[in-house]
């Protein structure tokens, strides 16, 4: 999201509702639904009161303007009828109908400033910004709010070079002027050219300093921004909701609430904004607190709160609430169907969709996320196929569902779908789909999605960069993943560990490490995931040494308390060095408690040096944890064979059947011209089966030829 939920409450003008720029997995969906629904609606809300203030001040200052030059007149010498028609042009654009206004303004026979200032403000709020453009070079005379209206069309729709360029025109400006001006580029996060034009502005109004506070809010520069609050002449609800909003979304709610104690008047902004501070970071008690004290709650604070309790799995405390608010809204329907299906209760999800009054896209959407995350794909599926109406999320809660769900062929129709639809992707439709292509190694429809986040203006961002690197390394194209990497304008730590695992992946261990160094060099502090790629770049390099330094390293110097996952890199690092006795001790010393994962470390590294002792013992671990894991018991029941413990390999084949135990055949594919082929063992389903099999026999025959002896300890078979 552009802006956060919190700072999108303090602020009442909006740049944009949201752009889905964190959308990478469904509970991020299930999470920020309501704050899209609040998004949307806030904006809509935001437009309709500029456009309605812009009009009256048009009204307003036109007719000063006429009684500063001297000339007399009242309504009907102006003539009523062209007053009226204004009216209507004013109407029909705040309704979004600007053809309709523009038929009215081209049958007028008079004229007056305000009229083209009316439709060229419908223009620009329709994002008609060309149309806007033409009709003021063509106006025959301008007042200041001419220039202030198409000023602020070109802010509103992002074009602030533009802006710029008229703003230095203007033969007077005003403080409107000016403030739309700063606050272009405060929304646009380019704050030295904000901190420029305030520091040159003649007169600066409340107004002027709020744009910057949320200017250096939103792009986290929290300190500069309490130095610009502190520095105001005089403040408003608005200054001090902003900067309790920009501590909230920094996390720093000891700060927030230091400013909501020292408020001498709040109003209902501030009371809601702690409490949705507070229940974004799990702090129920103290939202609950400020809940049962606040005066005067609206249907936000219920929202809030149900919302709070629901993202933290207190399913029932929200449901109570719901249950108790004075007056709903649509936002606070899907705020409770959002909890129910993030904490993968469905069912009771359905109920409370089919009892609606009335449901909108995010409440679909909600729901198909909902049913996708919970491993229910079909159920997502009709039920978007029963929408009336989809958005761009619509479609990606579908690509993403089926890619978490491995039908990641079925993702990549969908994306073909979305745009044979009509729909642009957004951001988080590029992660989710370039997730699908990595999934199936489909490295030429990925370096075609590269190309078209290119065409869209996606790629240069960190989130669709970071797929894109991931892509590349998944699907074995490490060079291409690196080049990306090394132009990335912005990485983050989710980037540098992109590539750390994509080398240690292919085998570059010590190129791997080499990325580590220079990721603390450049002050970029390293998370778990990191840690995991490190440890994994060392056993497939065989660094044992520097391996366990990382590993003891990273609480003393990260921060970062081992997992399972990096108990479960150590001992695979010791064991494929052949270290097994240190491995086993390893394992049987963790202080927690080692799953599935970290034996089954040790049963590969068993099976790799033919330890079928060790290996027996790990596997035994292994079916006490997992006992319907097949894959374990034919691992075991070749390396039986491989020993040539026949009796134990027969034994163990028994038991797989009296279990019931049957390993799923194994897969693999190969893209040709966009176009992915898979193939089971064994499979004979293929169109071209005959000229594969008879390719194989061939490739076969010429390794015999060759000299080639295949080594049969390490071919697996499934048992029977």
């Amino acid at each position: 999201m552009e802006m956060s939920h919190l700072i999108f409450i303090a602020t009442s003008a909006v740049a944009r509702a949201w752009n889905n720029r964190h959308i990478h997995s469904f509970t991020w969906l299930l999470n920020n639904q309501t704050a899209l629904d609040f998004s949307t609606e806030k904006l809509n809300t935001c437009l309709i009161k500029k456009k309605t203030t812009l009009d009256l001040s048009t009204e307003k200052t036109t007719f000063k303007r006429r009684n500063k030059s001297g000339v007399r007149k009242t309504m009907c010498d102006f003539d009523s009828g062209v007053v009226s028609e204004n009216m209507k042009i004013t109407r029909y654009a705040k309704d979004g109908k600007i053809e309709d206004a523009r038929q009215v303004f081209e049958k007028m026979t008079k004229r007056s400033v305000v009229s083209w200032n009316a439709m060229i403000t419908g223009y620009a709020c329709s994002g008609k910004i060309k149309d806007a453009r033409q009709l003021f070079d063509e106006m025959p005379e301008r007042d200041v709010v001419s220039w202030n209206s198409m000023v602020s069309g070109y802010v509103r729709n992002e074009s602030l070079e533009n802006a710029r360029q008229l703003f230095d025109k203007m033969p007077e400006r005003d403080v409107v002027s000016w403030d739309c001006m700063i606050s272009g580029y405060a929304r646009g996060g380019r704050m030295e050219e904000a901190y420029q034009l305030f520091n040159s502005m003649p007169e600066k109004n409340v107004i002027t300093w709020n744009a910057m506070l949320v200017g250096y809010a939103q792009i986290g520069r929290i300190e500069d921004a309490q130095h610009l609050f502190d520095k105001m002449p005089e403040r408003d609800s608005a200054s001090w909701n902003m900067m309790i909003a920009a501590y909230a979304q920094g996390g720093r709610m000891l700060e927030a609430r230091r400013l909501f104690d020292e408020m001498q008047e709040k109003n209902t902004v501030s009371w809601n904004l702690m409490i949705t501070g507070y229940a974004q970071r799990g702090q129920m008690s103290d939202a609950r607190e400020l809940f049962d004290k606040m005066p005067v709650r609206d249907v936000v604070t219920w929202t809030a709160m149900v919302t709070g309790y629901a993202q933290n799995g207190n399913i029932s405390d929200a449901r109570r609430l719901f249950d108790k608010m004075p007056e709903r809204n649509i936002i606070s329907w899907n705020a409770m169907i959002a909890g129910y299906a993030q904490n993968g209760r469905m069912e009771d999800a359905s109920h409370l969709f089919s009892s609606m009054p009335n449901r909108n896209v995010s409440s679909w959407n909600a729901m198909i996320a909902g049913f996708a995350q919970n491993g229910q794909i079909e159920n997502a599926r009709r039920l978007f196929d029963k929408m009336g109406s989809r958005d761009s999320l619509s479609w990606t809660v579908m690509i993403a569902g089926y890619s978490q769900n491995d039908h990641c062929e079925e993702a990549l129709k969908m994306f073909s779908q979305m745009k044979h639809s009509g729909f642009k992707p957004v951001e988080s439709t590029f992660t989710c789909v370039l997730s699908a292509c990595a999934n199936l190694a489909a490295l030429e429809q990925g370096k075609q999605l590269h190309g078209i986040s290119i065409k869209t203006g996606f790629e240069p961002g960190v989130f669709v960069g970071n797929a894109i690197v991931t892509m590349y390394c998944k699907c074995g194209s490490i060079d291409d993943a690196h080049c990306l990497f090394e132009i990335m304008p912005k990485r983050d730590v989710v980037s540098w560990n992109a590539i750390i695992a994509g080398y240690a992946q292919h085998g570059y261990g010590k190129e791997a490490l080499q990325f580590f160094e220079q990721m603390q060099h450049m002050g970029i502090k390293p998370n778990r995931i990191t840690l995991i790629g490190v440890l994994s770049a060392c056993s497939h390099a065989g660094l044992v040494n520097k391996g366990e330094h990382y590993f003891h390293s990273m609480t003393k110097d990260h921060g970062i308390a081992a997992t399972v996952e990096h108990y479960a890199c150590m001992v695979d690092l010791l064991g494929r060095a052949g270290h097994l006795v240190e491995a086993e001790d390893f394992v049987n010393n963790m202080p927690i408690e080692p799953n599935g994962r970290v034996w089954g470390a040790l049963l590969g590294a068993s099976r790799i040096h033919g330890n079928i002792e060790l290996g027996q013992r790990a596997a035994e671990n292994i079916f006490e944890l997992e006992p319907h894991n097949a894959g374990i018991h034919v691992l075991l029941f070749n390396m039986y064979v491989a020993a040539g413990r026949w009796n134990d390999a027969t034994n163990l084949r028994l038991t797989m059947k009296q279990r019931g135990l049957k390993k799923e055949p194994g897969c693999s594919w190969i893209e040709i011209e966009n176009k992915i082929h898979a193939f089971l063992v064994g499979d004979k389903s293929h169109p071209q089966t005959e000229k594969i099999y008879a390719m194989l026999a061939r490739l076969a025959e010429q390794m015999k030829e060759a000299g080639y002896v295949p080594l049969k300890n390490f071919v697996l078979n499934d048992g029977d």
